[in-house]
């Protein structure tokens, strides 16, 4: 099944808010901002950027910050998500970690890998994390 076609209005404002995103990331050890910004099924855009920790593995990226300020408001259902960090030459995609998070709500997103300037290249959460582990392998799907 096919991720849902976006408009290039929503796509265009899920870039720039994902880049609003990452102005807000709190990184003081490893200086690598990261924003992002979900767009739910009933069209509401849940940005989140990366919030570290001194005690390293207690790091929360903005993917997931994104998704878990979602379910608090209650979203479950989702059609994308841009990503962006400050890396200028190439895309970057989400950890392997928040992929699996991403998965965890279907598989079905459409994923924009964003550059500081905006630009950003079209892909998929299947294309990045194919064959997941998801709740349909524990029969909850």
């Amino acid at each position: 099944m096919a991720a849902p076609a976006i408009d290039q209005i929503r796509v265009k404002e899920l870039v720039a808010k994902c880049l609003e995103a990452r102005k807000m990331a709190y990184c003081p050890y490893s200086q690598f901002p990261v924003g992002a910004a979900i767009l739910t099924a009933d069209g509401a855009i849940i940005t989140g950027c990366n919030v570290e920790n001194a005690s390293y593995g207690l790091t929360v990226c903005a993917e997931r910050t994104a998704v878990q300020r979602a379910v608090v408001e209650g979203h479950r259902s989702f059609t994308a998500i841009a990503v962006t960090c400050d890396i200028k030459d190439h895309f970057v995609g989400p950890c392997g970690a928040c992929r699996q998070v991403l998965m965890e709500f279907g598989g079905q997103w459409v994923v924009y890998l964003t550059k500081p300037d905006g630009s950003y290249r079209e892909t998929s959460l299947e294309e990045l994390l194919p064959l997941p582990f998801s709740p349909r392998h524990l029969g909850k799907d």
